[in-house]
C-alpha cells in the first residue's frame, strides 16, 4: 500500500459534564499531539445535547492557534439546525484564522435530537421544513464570494463603502468541503457537486450486503461523476485501536470494547440494509494485515482513525502515538515532520 499520502485522525472531543474546560483543552492537546507526530489532519465530531464538541468551528479556530500546519477538520456538521449564510461566515473566519487549513464535513437530513431540539432552534413547524442538500448548496454559493445585488449595489459602513459579498472570503474554502455518505444518492450528490467525501465505518448495503463491496461501490460511483475543478478527495475512516503500547488492564478493556460492538457486524440492519465495519483492535502487526486486506482502505490515499467515543485522552494519545509510528509507515505513509515518542499529558 504505497499510495497512502495522508493520515488524519476523528476526535469525539470527551469532557465530563461538570468540567467541560478540561476535556476541551485535553483534545486541543491531542492536536498538538498529532501534528508532533506528523499527521496530516486532526478532525472533530459536531455533536449536540453531549458531552463532546457542540460548535466545530469554534474549535478550530481555538486549535488553529495551537497548530501550524495541521489539516483541521469536522466530521461533520448537521446542516439542518444551521443556516447557510451565517455557517459561512463562521467557517470562513476559522478558515483565515488557521491560514486555510479548514476541511468543513456536512452532512443533510433531519439533524439529531430534532425531537428536543426543533422547537427551540426553529420558528414555526420545523417537521414540515426542507432537510435536503440544497441547505449544503447555498451553503456553497455562499463561499463562492460572489457579489450580491447587481454592479452598482454597495453597502455602507463608517469610513467604507463596498460591493457586498460574505465576509471574510476566503479563496479556495469551498474546495474543502466534504460531505459523510453512506448512500448512492448522497454519494451521487456529492460527485455532482465537486465536493470531497468522506466514507466511514457504516454504508446502506444497496449494491451488496459485504461492506467493502458496498462501500468500494459507492466510491467509484462517486469518482466516476465527480464534477469538481480540482482533483476529488477520499478519506476512509475506521476504528483502530492498536493495542502494542497499552498497559494489561487497558489491553483487556479495548478488546471487550470491540467484542461489545462485533455481532452488529455480522447482518444488515433496517430497512437501509446499514452495514458496520468491523473496528480494529489487536496488535499493530495484525492491524496492519486486516487493513491491506481491506480492498477500500488498500486503494485508498486518505485514511483517517476514528476513536471511540467512550476512551479517555491518555487512550487516544496511546492510539494515535502507536498508528503513527507503528502501523501508517508499513502502510506507505510518511510523517511530515519526524515523529517523537511523546505521549499526551493531561
Amino acid at each position: 500500500m504505497s499510495n497512502l499520502k495522508s493520515i488524519s485522525f476523528l476526535t469525539p472531543g470527551n469532557y465530563p459534564d461538570n468540567d467541560p474546560r478540561r476535556g476541551l483543552e485535553e483534545t486541543l492537546q491531542l492536536f498538538e499531539l498529532g501534528e508532533r507526530l506528523g499527521y496530516n489532519g486532526g478532525w472533530v465530531r459536531q455533536r449536540h445535547l453531549e458531552h463532546g464538541i457542540s460548535s466545530a468551528t469554534v474549535f478550530l479556530a481555538a486549535a488553529s492557534q495551537r497548530t501550524s500546519r495541521l489539516e483541521l477538520g469536522t466530521g461533520v456538521i448537521p446542516i439542518g439546525y444551521e443556516s447557510p449564510f451565517r455557517l459561512a461566515e463562521d467557517i470562513s473566519t476559522a478558515d483565515v484564522l488557521s491560514g486555510g487549513r479548514l476541511q468543513i464535513g456536512l452532512s443533510a437530513g433531519t439533524p439529531p435530537h430534532a425531537e428536543l431540539l426543533g422547537d427551540k432552534v426553529f420558528d414555526g413547524d420545523w417537521r414540515t421544513f426542507d432537510w435536503s442538500h440544497r441547505r449544503i448548496e447555498r451553503l456553497l454559493e455562499n463561499l463562492e464570494g460572489k457579489f450580491l445585488g447587481d454592479e452598482d449595489t454597495v453597502i455602507h459602513s463608517p469610513g467604507n463603502v463596498q460591493r457586498p459579498r460574505l465576509q471574510p472570503y476566503s479563496p479556495g474554502l469551498r474546495n474543502r468541503i466534504w460531505y459523510g455518505s453512506g448512500s448512492a444518492k448522497s454519494t451521487e450528490w456529492a460527485a455532482a457537486q465537486g465536493v470531497n467525501l468522506v466514507v466511514g465505518n457504516i454504508v446502506s448495503g444497496e449494491a451488496s450486503d459485504v461492506f467493502t463491496e458496498a462501500q468500494g461501490a459507492n466510491i467509484s460511483r462517486y469518482l466516476a461523476g465527480y464534477r469538481g475543478t480540482q482533483a476529488p478527495r477520499v478519506v476512509v475512516g475506521r476504528v483502530v485501536v492498536p493495542l502494542d503500547s497499552a498497559g494489561v488492564g487497558t489491553r483487556l478493556r479495548y478488546r471487550a470494547y470491540g467484542e461489545s460492538r462485533f455481532e452488529r457486524t455480522l447482518q444488515p440492519h433496517g430497512e437501509r440494509r446499514t452495514l458496520f465495519a468491523p473496528d480494529l483492535v489487536g496488535t499493530s502487526q495484525q492491524i496492519v494485515e486486516a487493513l491491506l486486506a481491506d480492498p477500500v482502505v488498500a486503494d485508498a490515499t486518505e485514511l483517517q482513525i476514528n476513536l471511540p467515543y467512550e476512551f479517555s485522552i491518555e487512550d487516544y494519545g496511546q492510539i494515535i502515538t502507536d498508528f503513527a509510528n507503528r502501523i501508517a509507515p508499513e502502510l506507505g505513509w510518511l510523517p511530515q515532520v519526524k515523529a517523537p515518542a511523546v505521549g499526551v499529558t493531561a
